[in-house]
């Protein structure tokens, strides 16, 4: 696709120059920048660039949407200007990770971990939920399971079960390739480490505890030295911190052993040294403290299980805003290899669902086209799991979704957490969740989920009725009162030909002007520039003034004026008062991309015309079925020197009454 080299040289300019680019790279739909100071970012000029659909800083990356097919030619051209190198996501990655903190670093480093094991996880924690519907008894039939009723799936469920526990029984194997992975390493020898610690010569560590208790426990016997010949099945640490020696030893030898023999020295030298050192120092002492992180939690789960609940299950939304839910993987994993089952997923399980209840509930809240949409798609990806669209996308912007689900979350947490229901595998969110649940806890884990369901959906829903019908009140009486006050003034004002002329037409005729009073162009509700989702006038980059939330789709002149220009899509005008004071009415956000289609212009440049006079219709419903925001904001450009200051005017408007804006003029 061709593109404007110009616009391209817009982009490099806006975020900082060349010079500020420290790494770049692209994916399917946007540009990645890792930038060395993301202040010196022109979000106005991105705004305004032709090429860019959106923009966002996100991880220590800053990000661009471009959109699929032309971020390629995008890039390429972004290349031949900087006379930058090419960089891989990793590349990106890496430099943006160096500018986080410890603890977003340590964070994103268990996330990097985890995340690729996420899907052998995920389908380990299905079939073991097929898996207990067949064998799980009280299910179909008193007491007794599926198979015991029709012994002929027995088999069927045993070959279930050995397909769906293998991802948990070589998990080591799964954390060693991506753990080493992740540090550098070779990922072959990260599956060799994993599978070491899980040797079947070695006892189970699932049989441990009876073993110590019986002093069955075997040894190795190093010169006097006897360490203790175990496993590591089910454990989170003993693999992490080995994986994390391998690599460092691998690369030091990397380093220092020559080419022609590195086969020979490098990966037996790297494994044997690692080997005895998980086997006689990490395994026995991370396995104490991963035990040690076990008994703990579970200690607090047993004595204070309301506690637990109303905490885990109440703010684990918020560790989704922050990033450390990825931190739990870990615990998840220990807690159902020590103790055969995780106490913390069935609430992850429910809060995903109470995110994605309090986001439906918007759908009969908000007005906004747009809004509705992804409230719809975003509910249902919380529903089955994934809630960041919901969290990030609707309940956190209006923020009372947000609460509500997290109240309804806590709520059952605790009853979760007082009934002990466990998950006998993890990666199964929201409402599949109950199929990771052990089948004779159902009961509780349903009624769980109709609270999460119904608290967080009901409270939104009146919360937010209540809201809209409390503003609508106000702005109903405020409206009669504007109302009244106009037309006592019209009554008092005989020298006005008509309630559409303003003051400044009166002024304009009859004395001197230094305030300009500028009525409502368009009837709705006159908010601050702040609201409208758009920098370049929410910054008031542009000049000052006030937006307006329509309620019609006509727009008025405020004063008697000139049309001094009228945009070729339609969509906005600028008007010159006899002062010289120009003011600009913009009809929604980025509605240019409609190209006029829902405008009908009653006027062009030269016109002269009345205050009250119809300037412009556009189409509401077509505006908002394209997702765009209908707020309009009028704007007093800057620069104007005759203007010395302006005043704002918020709430309901009815056009060619309510005054919105006092221009005060100079001398």
């Amino acid at each position: 696709m061709a593109i404007n080299r110009k616009d391209v040289e817009d982009i490099v300019r806006a975020v900082g120059g060349k010079e500020n680019i420290e790494v770049a790279t692209h994916c399917v739909t946007r540009l990645r920048f890792s930038l060395y100071d993301e202040s010196k970012v022109d979000a106005a000029a991105l705004d305004r660039n032709e090429l860019v659909k959106g923009q966002f800083s996100t991880q220590g990356q800053f990000q661009i949407v471009i959109g699929p097919g032309t971020v390629d030619t995008v890039y390429d051209e972004m290349i031949k200007i900087t006379g930058g190198s090419r960089s891989s996501k990793d590349e990106v990655k890496n430099a943006a990770a160096r500018k986080q903190n410890p603890l977003q670093r340590a964070i994103k480093t268990l996330a990097d971990i985890f995340i690729p094991i996420l899907p052998a996880i995920v389908t380990a924690g299905l079939l073991l939920g097929i898996n207990n519907i067949l064998t799980g008894p009280g299910i179909f039939f008193d007491e007794q399971s599926l198979v015991q009723v029709y012994p002929a799936w027995s088999d069927i469920a045993a070959i279930i079960n050995t397909i769906a526990s293998t991802a948990f029984t070589f998990l080591p194997a799964l954390i060693g390739w991506s753990a080493v992975t992740r540090f550098g390493g070779s990922p072959l020898l990260g599956i060799v480490l994993g599978l070491i610690l899980v040797h079947p010569d070695l006892l189970s560590a699932y049989s441990y505890a009876n073993a110590s208790l019986e002093g069955t426990v075997p040894t190795w016997d190093l010169f006097g030295w006897h360490v203790e010949k175990i496993g590591y099945q089910g454990q989170v640490l003993p693999v992490l911190v080995s994986a994390y020696i391998l690599a460092v030893i691998e690369k030091f030898l990397n380093k220092r052993v020559h080419d022609s023999i590195k086969l020979l020295v490098v990966a037996p030298v790297t494994l044997l040294i690692t080997g005895f050192l998980a086997f006689t120092i990490i395994g026995p002492l991370t396995f104490a403290i991963g035990n040690a992180i076990t008994d703990g939690l579970v200690y607090v789960f047993d004595h204070f299980a309301l506690l637990g609940g109303l905490i885990y299950g109440g703010l684990y939304a918020a560790l989704v805003i922050t990033g450390m839910h990825h931190t739990f993987l870990a615990v998840d994993v220990q807690l159902i290899g020590s103790e055969g089952g995780t106490f913390l997923w069935p609430m992850l399980a429910l809060s995903n669902i109470a995110q994605g209840a309090a986001a439906l509930a918007m759908i009969w809240i908000v007005r906004e086209q747009k809004t509705k949409g992804l409230a719809v798609t975003s509910s249902v990806s919380a529903f089955l799991g994934v809630t960041e669209p919901a969290i990030f996308g609707v309940n956190i912007r209006y923020r009372y979704p947000f609460i509500f689900g997290m109240i309804g979350s806590a709520l059952a947490g605790m009853l979760l957490t007082l009934n002990d229901v466990r998950a006998s595998s993890i990666g199964v969110g929201g409402i599949p969740g109950f199929l990771s649940i052990f089948p004779n806890q159902w009961g509780v884990f349903f009624i769980g989920m109709a609270i999460v369901l119904v608290v967080p959906f009901l409270a939104t829903m009146l919360y937010g009725r209540t809201v809209v019908r409390r503003y609508e009140k106000q702005a109903a009486v405020e409206a009669a009162t504007a109302t009244t006050k106009a037309a006592a003034t019209t009554a008092t004002s005989a020298p006005a030909a008509s309630e559409l002329n303003s003051r400044s037409s009166v002024q304009a005729a009859q004395e001197p002007l230094n305030i300009l009073e500028l009525a409502s162009p368009i009837s709705g509700t006159a908010v601050p520039l702040e609201q409208v989702p758009d920098p370049a006038f929410a910054e008031k980059q542009m000049g000052e003034g006030i937006a307006i939330e329509p309620s019609e789709g006509k727009v008025y002149a405020p004063f008697d004026a000139t049309v001094a220009h009228v945009i070729k899509s339609k969509h906005a005008l600028i008007l010159e008062h006899a002062s010289g004071v120009q003011v600009l009415i913009h009809v929604g956000i980025n509605t240019v991309s409609l190209k006029g289609s829902a405008f009908t212009a009653h006027k062009n440049i030269g016109d002269k015309v009345k205050a009250g006079e119809l300037l412009l219709e556009f189409d509401m419903e077509a505006i908002r079925a394209a997702g765009l925001p209908l707020i309009t904001p009028i704007i007093i450009p800057a620069g104007q020197d005759m203007v010395e200051r302006i005043e704002e005017k918020t709430g309901p408007a009815a056009a060619k009454r309510t005054g919105v804006l006092t221009i005060h003029l100079k001398g």
